[in-house]
């Protein structure tokens, strides 16, 4: 690839192989060790998005996670929206483009996987820099458990992106051996591509891999995208190193501006040249060997800006040997450029006139690029995650760790530090230090380097802004469009505390998390109050600390297992029948089971008539089943149950109702007693667990004297209801052996009996008002019984439904369902179920609730029918029920409320609609005409009682 602006030597890369992308529909080319930053960079493209609020330009401001600019949307290999163009790798057949100051949701599903792990290890090192690097080699020739993680696809950190020596050997060669040697020892774990986004107590980190960025499509089937390692580490070392900051000024947002050191990790690093003339604006000796850097790789250096009005002895000879001007004590308060910066605006600060905003003494210079750097932000985000206390230095400008933290240490920029020999000295201590704790025995071999000399340099200035021009075109928070405008609005609003100005302005709530404009944000606004930054402080540092994908967090917990879909034996017999499927709890119920041409509406007034006139069957497996066994059982269901079950016999069942503590009905079934000692309850479906839990809870922590042991078996029994006039009939035809007359086999009466050797207990229980047996069987046996008795009630019709007629049949019959005809503030008395509330117990849960005034208010809502006098329409659930208005007009707001319709559905067997609802003093209205606005529309409706069909019960003893 042929590219002014690649070097034609160097670099990271592999020249060898060529990688095609897209971006904005344009074809280039980059290559493999290429980010999408550095290839766009190599092919000339700097304005790659807008900006979020006032669409301005926006180009790539960083070399990785700290860029604030460089947002891209991914379409291929795979769609992902607002990525940091730095941070993602080139793959062959990438597809991306800018964002147009918000980013989209992809349009086509993520078939990728994702997945997760645990990790456990002595001591975890944050960071593969300098200090990470030494701290790594000191704690794993120890023989010690060590992970080492970074975010970069390579170790080294910093020092890939400079010429620096260690050792008296290049960085990189410095690098590569102590990555061969930590290779060699056994319980080193090293973790690339890896960024800790989270640190919380007790040495627990998260971290999220980019496992297969680097593949592309051509990524091994079965590998996941990306995985989160859950790491637990006796003893941690954040080496997370530091970000550079920008300075504030002027229009210092267009394209073409970016971080020196960044500009020098493009040029080392990936072999591009950000421009073809650059101007350096610096406040410290760093920048000046990105400026160095450049010059010898062909980059024209108009001039070092420095705000100082001394440079370094070593760094000016440097300049001037290449004859590279130096402008000290000088700031640049201004750019000009559209697309890119074309001039950069320079002051001088002899005179007082730059930084009180005054317009004179300006001078301009023409360039493509300008390399900014205002010194460094030490990286404390992990440390401050796990509530480190943070300390202003005054030198720096900036934030570092200000006490300890248990288990914790921290070594290299992250302290502040941040010439190379102390560094790799910092890592070795904070290891060794970490490993005296942990109890490894230590050698104090130093780390080749530690010793190396240092030149000497001249103190940074701390320089926030440069106060020239407009303070609205003056940009602190490039991802947020927030200028110093915003924070004098903040300021002048009233606003005192850093945290009140941050969410007022937007400052730093950005995908970067405000990595290079948090603590600019701190010094302007403590600049404008008058006071000091360390009395500001800085705003809470939480996780993430870069953005993590949902997907990824989410792991292979998505879809159905996220949700699990359970299933019965018989599942796959319903799904050939054409079922309709709804979700109850986790389980897929069928609905109604379609004929062609049919809707719902007519497949469940078929299943209903069937039903009521001959014979049905339902798969009503998903009922919750909760073995109860221990000679206290008996008592213990006393307790749990509003009536008696300890003087039920056994071969019997009978219905009962739980309650709360405030004596609101929480859920109701069947109890079936098997033994003396042993009862099967008979839950809600999606009541299942919350009845099991609570049964537990009661157990273990109020009656844990009772001798008494639940267990869930809803998974080991099935059951299905036969119901209609015939389905003794289909029952006497497959349990030949069972006696199913009425007189032998009477209502709420449960026989065990056997069909080709598998035991089966059968109850006479009817959730409909008809004739009903419900069988119950073993799962492994539950699809071959229920074939059996499909094809026994062939001759009479037999017809399957699902839970919408068994819902219609229930309310016809006035029997509630627990959490539609309920809503946490109905006691069993407001449903018409005070008969199933013992008078003899002296105790059970909420039997105190019931002598509370509120619970004898006779215009509590209670359970009611309703019959719309139209005879037609079906009455929306949920639809609201008021006075009747003679006029049919509504009353003028505020309309006072009866109640509401839980219940509503269209009868077969009555020939109309009908509904249940919750209404106040509904007993006591019964034959009263109240309205329903439906629909723009008063609906009149009768309020009737809760049976409407079959109220005498002969039906169900057929």
């Amino acid at each position: 690839m042929n590219s002014a602006y690649r070097v034609p030597h160097g670099g990271r890369i592999d020249r060898e192989t060529t990688l095609n992308f897209t971006f904005n529909d344009r074809e280039l080319t980059g290559f493999r060790g290429d980010t999408l930053a550095s290839a766009l960079l190599a092919n000339g493209v700097h304005q790659i998005a807008s900006s979020v609020n006032i669409g301005r330009p926006r180009g790539i401001s960083a070399a990785w996670s700290e860029d604030s600019t460089g947002l891209v949307q991914i379409e291929a290999p795979f769609a992902e929206t607002m990525q940091v163009a730095s941070t993602v790798e080139l793959v062959d057949g990438l597809r991306a483009r800018g964002v147009p100051g918000r980013g989209r949701l992809a349009d086509t599903p993520d078939t990728a996987r994702y997945d997760s792990t645990h990790l456990h290890a002595d001591i975890a090192i944050v960071g593969a820099g300098p200090a990470g690097l030494a701290a790594a080699l000191t704690a794993a020739r120890t023989g010690a458990r060590v992970v080492l993680v970074d975010d970069r696809s390579e170790a080294g950190g910093s020092l890939l992106g400079s010429r620096d020596r260690i050792a008296g050997i290049d960085a990189v060669a410095w690098v590569a051996a102590a990555v061969a040697e930590l290779r060699t020892c056994p319980e080193f774990t090293h973790l690339q591509r890896t960024t800790i986004f989270g640190h919380f107590d007790d040495g627990f980190m998260l971290g999220v891999q980019r496992r297969t960025d680097h593949l592309g499509a051509d990524a091994p089937a079965g590998i996941s995208r990306q995985r989160i390692w859950r790491i637990r580490a006796r003893r941690i070392v954040v080496a997370t190193g530091a970000h550079e900051r920008p300075v504030v000024f002027a229009d210092n947002d267009r394209p073409g501006i970016m971080l020196a050191h960044s500009a020098r990790t493009f040029l080392n690093r990936h072999a591009v040249r950000v421009g073809k003339r650059a101007v350096v604006f610096t406040t410290n000796d760093s920048a000046y060997a990105a400026a160095i850097d450049l010059h010898d790789a062909g980059v024209g250096i108009a001039a070092v800006v420095d705000s100082r009005p001394t440079t370094a002895a070593h760094l000016a000879a440097a300049c001037a040997e290449r004859g590279i001007e130096v402008r000290a004590n000088s700031v640049v308060c201004g750019t000009h450029g559209d697309e890119r910066i074309t001039h950069a605006i320079l002051g001088n600060r002899d005179t007082t006139s730059v930084l009180d905003g005054d317009t004179l003494h300006c001078d301009t210079l023409l360039c493509d690029t300008l390399l900014v750097s205002g010194g460094w932000n030490p990286a404390v985000h992990l440390f401050s995650h796990a509530r480190g206390a943070l300390r202003y230095d005054n030198a720096l400008g900036a934030f570092v760790p200000g006490g300890e933290i248990d288990r914790v240490t921290t070594a290299g920029a992250v302290n502040g530090v941040f010439d190379l020999p102390a560094c790799l000295r910092s890592g070795r201590i904070a290891a060794a230090d970490a490993l005296g704790v942990i109890g490894h025995t230590i050698t104090g071999e130093p780390i080749a380097g530690e010793d190396d000399p240092v030149h000497g340099g001249v103190a940074p200035e701390v320089l926030w802004r440069v106060p020239h021009g407009s303070s609205e075109r003056q940009f602190v928070d490039l991802a947020r469009d927030a200028t110093v405008a915003d924070i004098e609005r903040a300021v002048g609003a009233g606003l005192r505390s850093v945290e009140h100005i941050k969410r007022y302005t937007t400052i730093g709530t950005g995908h970067d998390q405000g990595k290079t404009s948090g603590v600019n944000a701190s010094g302007i606004s403590a600049e404008l109050l008058g006071t000091g930054v360390e009395a500001l402080g800085t705003t809470t540092f939480r996780p993430p600390y870069t953005p993590v994908a949902f997907a990824a967090i989410a792991g292979r917990a998505a879809g159905a297992l996220f949700d699990p879909e359970r299933v019965t034996a018989v599942h796959q017999w319903h799904v050939e029948r054409g079922a309709v499927f709804e979700d109850v709890g986790q389980w897929k119920r069928p609905r109604f089971y379609p004929l062609p041409g049919e809707d719902m509406d007519t497949a469940v007034l078929r299943e209903c008539a069937a039903v009521r006139a001959g014979v049905g069957i339902l798969d009503g497996s998903t009922l919750g089943k909760i073995d109860v066994q221990g000679s206290d059982a008996g008592q213990f269901l006393d307790m749990i149950y509003t009536n008696m079950m300890s003087t039920l016999s056994v071969g019997k069942v009978r219905y009962g109702v739980m309650c709360g503590m405030d004596g609101m009905v929480i859920d109701d079934g069947t109890v079936m007693r098997l033994a003396d000692d042993r009862y099967v309850v008979f839950t809600t479906t999606g009541g299942a667990a919350h009845v099991l839990d609570w049964m537990e809870e009661w157990l273990q922590t109020e009656w844990p004297h009772l001798r008494v042991r639940v267990t869930s078996v809803t998974e080991q029994w099935h059951t299905f209801p036969v119901v209609g006039p015939q389905s003794r009939s289909v029952i006497g035809a497959v349990f030949t052996d069972l006696d199913v007359s009425n007189d032998v086999f009477g209502f709420m009466d449960w026989r065990e009996t056997t069909l080709d050797g598998v035991r089966v207990r059968i109850a006479r229980v009817s959730f409909s008002g008809e004739l009903a047996y419900e069988v119950n069987v073993d799962g492994w046996h539950a699809r071959a019984v229920w074939q059996q008795l499909v094809d026994a009630g062939e001759p009479y019709q037999i017809t399957p439904y699902g839970t919408e007629t068994m819902h219609v049949l229930r309310a016809e019959k006035g029997y509630p369902i627990i959490g539609q005809d309920t809503d946490g503030t109905v006691s069993p008395h407001d449903l018409g179920l005070g008969w199933a509330v013992s008078k003899k117990k002296p105790d059970f849960i909420g039997k105190r609730s019931f002598g509370r005034a509120a619970n004898l208010d006779p215009l509590r809502k209670q359970l009611v029918g309703l019959l719309p006098t139209d005879r037609r329409t079906v009455l929306p659930e949920g639809s609201q029920v008021i006075e009747h208005c003679d006029d049919g007009t509504l009353p003028a707001p505020p309309v006072p409320m009866l109640g509401h319709v839980t219940s509503s559905y269209r009868s077969a067997e009555l020939g109309r609609p009908f509904a249940l609802a919750l209404i106040k003093g509904g007993q006591a209205r019964i034959g009263d005409i109240v309205d329903l606005p439906v629909g723009g529309d008063l609906i009149a409706a009768e309020v009737t009682g809760t049976v409407f069909v079959d109220p005498e019960g002969a039906r169900r003893d057929g």
